[in-house]
């Protein structure tokens, strides 16, 4: 079994919006036979693509969710996660790279590397994954490989090297020349299934041997013996494949392929490239957290004979029940078996185990280490760990970002009420990034996630798969409260109520941090507080950090130094002093300058150059800070600093600027902290609510 590990593969197909993953994970089914009928997104029959298997995704012709699905190609099994480039579905990305062993980045011939792309390519970067580029959509007008790969050099520091040239360009598209068998490949047939092998057109010769001189010198760093071949001009095609798997596994190399997975070309290609080039389980080091002795990490292997280990990366609550997508690091897996979950220290039995393709599901008895594979009826959360209780591990979790913008939910009536609420702890439950509470001020149901659409979106799931109407308050932006400067305390909490009472003093400052994060300093001597109420005290301020006085929201970035402080020996007690912490907050926080703080976002927007006044002048308006404006030919990228308040709506401004004509996209950047007038409205307008909702 461990033979047949090295003939796996796990990729990830990630890129920018638009620029033609799931098409191209369309087309690798079909080349591999794992579907029969090519279906395109948002295609005139509106069958859809076979990976965007939720209705809405069909709709709108986006990546929702990360669909799973594995199919074979030339004796190699290779599991795929088509992952969305949507900024506001980010956590699908990240995810599927955590488990991920290499990568395919697509890019746009003619955008070339995208705001997007760079995200992606960071998260790649993040989790350690070795990665192809495909330059797809080479059959489009002012479509430019060479810029795009000399973009993946400039932009995103890549070692890129061209594997291909293309035999024509835009419209006159026909085939690719491969520069390591130095052979022209043509691709036949209604969906170019019949791959047609043939000599290189004499007109592309000279660049082809060029390129291929290029190609040689970047592969020898990586092998001595190539570098050997080619002084004695003995060059042999496997001795350019190792080197090149070499310098892509230890991620110092991107091989570069191209092609049109629309048109149906050079795709094979690219599969050729991935079962050569990237990884197999065997050629990645996996690493645990042992519980058992402290969080040492542990190096996991794919021998099926060791404990069992595997990581939950992503949940669905089907109609069936949830079902849990699993990678398993080292070990086995029954049909039957029972696993333990590292976290909640539950055992539960293994009652269905299954292979996803999309959203059809096939049975399978068992699966080994390198395995995605999905269980049914398995409670638990996005990140845990299964054993099979001989070890104790947890692997290290993927990277959460915090949501940036809320929204009020009101049910139209009590069914939609029920309904609502089982549809929000499903989705909490599935996906990290989207949170729900309920307001204690306005008693109104609150969910928060990474963007406008990422909440468009959970709000028509409602309507549709639970049949909860809802209404929709404003977007709330998600703010921050600051300190700006050093205020003392000085509290007594004392309270008498017959028997044991409650004493406890605390004396200190609180001041901004430096480190931006909260830090408690200890300076106490003497004993004026035991040690064992100082982490009492610690905790009070913490608690304190959720809801700043000012409108409510999270304090960030707070340093709190305590100096002395009194206790007594009967009514001293840790609730006594983690209440004197409180306390000591309340006094000092409107004395240290509590400033508000307001989500920044870093705003991409690409647009035909004619229109760069117009945009410019719309970000400028939205208090905006324009970092860089780059023209490239006919399009022109501009990336600014604006606050996540101004943004609302921004799409439909920007569509009827440019004709529709322009695309953005938008992440968190960081916090800054609001211009007085608007804190000040802020603070009106909280006031108002909070007497509102104590009428």
């Amino acid at each position: 079994m461990v033979q047949d590990n090295k003939d796996l593969r796990n990729i990830g197909i990630s890129a920018h919006i638009d620029a033609g993953k799931t098409t191209l994970t369309e087309r690798i089914l079909y080349y591999t036979q794992r579907i029969h009928k090519v279906h395109e997104v948002k295609g005139k029959d509106g069958v859809g693509a076979t990976m965007d298997s939720m209705a809405l995704e069909r709709e709108r012709g986006i990546t929702i969710s990360s669909a799973a699905t594995y199919c074979r190609w030339k004796g190699y099994r290779i599991n795929i996660i088509d992952t969305p480039g949507h900024v506001d579905f980010t956590i699908e990305v990240e995810r599927a790279l955590r488990v991920l062993d290499g990568s395919v980045l697509v890019l746009c011939a003619v955008g070339g590397v995208q705001s997007q792309s760079f995200t992606v390519d960071r998260q790649m970067s993040r989790y350690k994954v070795p990665r192809l580029a495909f330059i797809n959509k080479c059959d489009r007008v002012g479509a430019n490989p060479n810029r795009v790969a000399d973009q993946l050099r400039r932009k995103l520091s890549h070692n890129a090297v061209l594997m291909q040239i293309p035999v024509g360009l835009e419209g006159y598209l026909s085939g690719l020349i491969d520069l390591v068998s130095m052979k022209a490949f043509y691709f036949q047939g209604d969906y170019g299934e019949n791959v047609v092998i043939d000599e290189i057109p004499h007109h592309l010769l000279e660049e082809a041997v060029a390129k291929r001189e290029i190609l040689l010198d970047a592969a020898s760093v990586f092998s001595d013996e190539l570098m050997e071949a080619v002084f004695e001009d003995k060059v042999t095609e496997p001795l350019i494949e190792e080197a090149v798997r070499k310098g892509t596994l230890m991620r110092q190399l991107t091989p570069v392929f191209m092609g049109s997975a629309y048109k149906n070309l050079g795709v094979q290609a690219l599969l050729d490239g991935v079962t050569k080039y990237l990884p197999s389980p065997l050629d990645v080091e996996n690493v645990a957290l042992d519980l058992d002795k402290e969080g040492t990490p542990v190096s996991l292997s794919p021998e099926p004979g060791m404990p069992f280990v595997a990581l939950a990366f992503k949940l669905e609550v089907t109609p069936y029940g949830q079902l849990t997508y699993l990678r398993v690091y080292q070990g086995s897996i029954r049909k039957g078996d029972d696993i333990y979950n590292t976290r909640s220290r539950k055992k539960v039995k293994v009652g269905r185990l299954v292979r996803m393709h999309a959203n059809e599901m096939e049975d399978i008895q068992e699966a080994f280490a390198g395995d995605i594979l999905a269980l049914f009826g398995v409670d638990c959360f996005s990140g845990d760990t299964f054993t099979d209780s001989k070890v104790n591990y947890a692997m290290s979790s993927m990277l959460v970002p915090d949501p940036v913008i809320s929204l009020a939910l009101k049910p139209k009536d009590n069914k939609a009420g029920a309904q609502m609420a089982k549809a929000l702890g499903r989705f909490v439950k599935e996906d990290p990034t989207f949170r729900s509470f309920v307001d204690p001020e306005s008693g109104e149901t609150i969910i928060s996630g990474m963007g406008e659409l990422h909440l468009e979106i959970y709000v028509e799931r409602m309507k549709r798969e639970f049949e909860a109407e809802v209404e929709t308050g404003m977007p709330q932006v998600a703010y921050r409260e600051a300190v700006s400067q050093r205020a003392d305390f000085n509290y007594i909490h004392k309270k008498q109520t017959g028997g044991a009472g409650q004493y406890g003093r605390v004396e200190g400052f609180i001041e901004p941090s430096e480190k931006g994060a909260f830090e408690f300093v200890n300076l106490i001597k003497g004993g004026a507080i035991p040690t064992e109420y100082i982490p009492a005290v610690e905790k009070g301020f913490q608690s304190c950090l959720e809801k700043g006085l000012v409108l409510g929201f999270p304090v960030l970035g707070m340093k709190v130094t305590i100096v002395d402080g009194q206790y007594h020996p009967v009514d001293s007690s840790e609730l006594a002093f983690r209440q004197a912490a409180v306390g000591a907050f309340r006094q000092a926080y409107l004395h240290a300058g509590p400033a508000i703080l307001e989500p920044i976002m870093k705003v991409s927007v690409e647009c035909p150059s004619d229109f760069q006044g117009s945009v410019m002048g719309s970000i400028s308006q939205r208090r905006g800070m324009i970092m860089s404006s780059a023209e490239d030919g006919v399009f022109t990228t501009v990336d600014a600093e604006v606050p996540l308040a101004e943004m609302f709506g921004y799409a439909t401004t920007l569509r009827s600027l440019t004709q529709g004509k322009a695309e953005f996209t938008m992440e968190f950047s960081r916090y800054a902290r609001v211009p007085d007038g608007i804190g000040e409205e802020l603070k009106k307008k909280h006031a108002e609510k909070t007497r509102g909702g104590k009428k």
